[in-house]
């Protein structure tokens, strides 16, 4: 359950990331409304998996899903550039995340 906590509260940061983008693009209150949301879940999906997982752990896990998958949507769905060092490095992003969690 704890893990599948932290799972959640990495989406729901990328989902608060993604709408800062939003924010930014329509400025409107269902943008800011998703924004405050999707961050206070987030906080809120990452206390219930600090209860049980260490912090250093938890935090690490929780801004890896964060910084991964924003980078990865930002490049599906907002025509962001890429480049092979920068698909390198999110998915050393992505098995450095792994590796958490096989090690804990």
């Amino acid at each position: 359950m704890y893990w599948f906590s932290l799972i959640l509260a990495g989406l729901f940061e990328m989902t608060g990331v993604l709408s800062i983008n939003y924010v930014h693009q329509k400025k409107n209150w269902q943008s800011i409304l998703l924004l405050i949301v999707a961050f206070s879940l987030s906080f809120i999906f990452l206390a219930i998996a600090m209860e049980k997982l260490p912090m250093s752990t938890a935090y690490a896990i929780w801004t890896g899903i964060g910084a991964a998958g924003s980078a990865v949507v930002g490049i599906l769905w907002f025509n962001e550039r890429t480049s092979l060092l920068r698909i390198l490095f999110i998915l050393m992003i992505i098995s450095s995340t792994i590796g958490l969690k096989i090690i804990t």
